[in-house]
């Protein structure tokens, strides 16, 4: 999770960057940082909140140039405080590096260990500082070949954008993890974590950072290089970028986002077609699968609960009594649409349980006769450690119990998952593409499970 955005040779970089951040916002909500070069020296602002609550005019004001880079920020990695929040920036022989980081190393902690022992000292508990530090520590070689020989001793899940004074340099894992894409806007380049951002900024899309490549970009224009072509790595595209975390009208790894979410729903359909009165999601995030099912079900699409769009953060720990309070917060049952329905109702994922619990029990209060609870993806029995904040494997249900069981936990009528073939199917030619660890457990790069704190905070 995490969201980066980047500009080359655009008047006002800092107000693209902030717009470009807005439209990934989705993809991290506790803090947001700019770094722009001004013509003589990198400036940055970052800070903890939402990307409208962290700028405004007069800091963007203070960012002038056309180059820079932008992070909005979930925690996978490190805590959240302001020390944490990217863009990540250091001095070192007189120029400044500045780096934003989607993704999650799974070697982290070994390796700054190591760094450790000869003599670096680290400022924050971000795995992406081991990035930096690795950069800095072999600049003597080049640039690129610096990023090369960091690429090489890292393993995980990395899209990043590192801005060294007057170039920006985007680079990717050569698994292909997270996504990230070049286009370009106004004469000059944009390379942003999705394409949405490019569809706000008034940007066209040109293609994907590929994996494994260095893409650099200073006054001649963009250049690639390939330190992984002649020991290329099967990819493992992340599947939960299309069930839950990308943005619908973003192109993925060259797949729109929308299109799969709702082959995903009719999928569903053709495993598990049901007769009832109604086909409603729990929005957002079953809207489109739910839209696919309807579709080939022919049975009514409604919104059965409506969201509260303007809901923040909330710091409050609701007792029991006011624990119905914090679901409806969010969520909130339509009653006559609901009331005497035999409903069926469509989700993407299922991770601990107690949420849908929540939701499902506000169903069965606004009058619903019978409720049928189907999965957009696979059971979730492993955790993930390449940037999706699944918890550990005790916490995910489906990990020790069986549908039975977690039927009559949530107390419904059918419960059912979407089949990892039908899954695969939504995905067309990438089915053999993307990483199903968090399904299957058969990880795509080796995890070293005795040394958990590859993980330095979770």
């Amino acid at each position: 999770m995490c969201g980066i955005v980047g500009i080359y040779g655009v008047e006002e970089a800092s107000k693209y960057l902030y717009f470009g951040l807005y439209s990934l916002q989705h993809r991290g909500q506790e803090g947001a940082g700019i770094a722009v070069f001004d013509g003589k020296k990198i400036r940055e602002y970052k800070n903890l909140g939402l990307v409208s609550e962290v700028f405004n005019e007069k800091v963007l004001q203070e960012l002038p140039g056309e180059i820079g880079i932008g992070h909005v920020r979930y925690s996978t990695t490190g805590s959240s405080v302001l020390q944490n929040v990217q863009p990540f920036c250091v001095k070192h022989a007189g120029k400044t590096l500045a780096l934003a980081h989607n993704g999650n190393l799974i070697n982290a902690y070994r390796l700054r260990c190591d760094l450790e022992e000869e003599g670096h000292i680290f400022q924050t508990t971000l795995d992406s500082e081991v990035i930096v530090h690795l950069i800095v520590k072999n600049l003597k070689i080049g640039l690129v070949d610096a990023i090369a020989h960091t690429m090489q001793r890292i393993k995980g899940a990395y899209s990043v954008l590192l801005l060294y004074d007057d170039i920006l340099v985007a680079f990717r894992d050569p698994w292909g993890f997270r996504p990230l894409a070049l286009g370009m806007l106004n004469g000059g380049y944009v390379v942003a974590s999705e394409t949405c951002a490019f569809d706000l900024l008034g940007a066209e899309y040109l293609r994907d950072v590929e994996p494994g490549e260095i893409l650099l970009i200073n006054e001649n224009g963009p250049k690639s290089y390939y330190p992984f072509r002649e020991t290329p790595q099967p990819l493992s595209h992340c599947i939960f970028e299309f069930i839950y975390f990308a943005r619908p009208d973003s192109l993925i790894f060259q797949k729109n986002v929308y299109i799969v979410r709702k082959n995903l729903g009719i999928n569903l359909y053709k495993e598990c077609p049901l007769e009832a009165d109604l086909v409603m999601p729990f929005p957002d995030s079953g809207t489109y699968s739910a839209l696919g099912y309807a579709k080939a079900s022919g049975l009514p699409l409604e919104f059965g609960v409506i969201r509260n769009h303007y809901v923040g953060r909330t710091f409050i720990e609701p007792s029991e009594r006011l624990r119905d309070l914090s679901v409806r917060m969010k969520l909130n049952p339509v009653k006559e649409v609901i009331r005497g329905k035999e409903v069926i109702v469509i989700d993407d994922s299922l991770v601990r349980g107690t949420t849908s619990k929540n939701r499902i029990k506000s169903i069965k209060l606004a009058g619903a006769k019978k409720i049928h609870f189907l999965i957009s993806c696979p059971p979730l029995k492993f955790p993930c450690f390449f940037g999706i904040d699944f918890p550990k494997a005790s916490e995910l249900i489906a990990s020790k119990h069986s549908v039975e069981e977690i039927r009559k936990f949530l107390d419904i009528d059918t419960l059912y998952y979407l089949s990892l073939d039908g899954l695969l199917d939504s995905v067309g030619d990438l089915r053999d593409k993307v990483c199903l660890a968090c399904f299957t457990g058969n990880y795509p790069l080796e995890v070293d499970f005795s040394f958990r704190k590859d993980i330095i905070e979770r």
